[in-house]
């Protein structure tokens, strides 16, 4: 995931601003890491380079 997409990006559950935690990057990409909503606190993994942002209710639990 390009980190300039955090500009566009907002928590699905309540439109909030979210923060970046990286775990892993690679020539300026986000490969593993967190998005984490500032204001309800809800948290969307990034594997791969790809941000989850269904909603926790709609994601499948591996």
């Amino acid at each position: 995931m390009r980190k300039d997409l955090m500009d566009i990006l907002a928590c699905p559950v309540c439109k909030g601003d979210l923060e970046l935690h990286v775990e892993e990057e690679k020539d300026e990409e986000v490969i593993v890491g967190t998005l984490i909503c500032k204001k309800c606190g809800e948290s969307y993994p990034i594997e791969d380079g790809i941000p989850n942002m269904l909603p926790p209710d709609l994601r499948e639990n591996a």
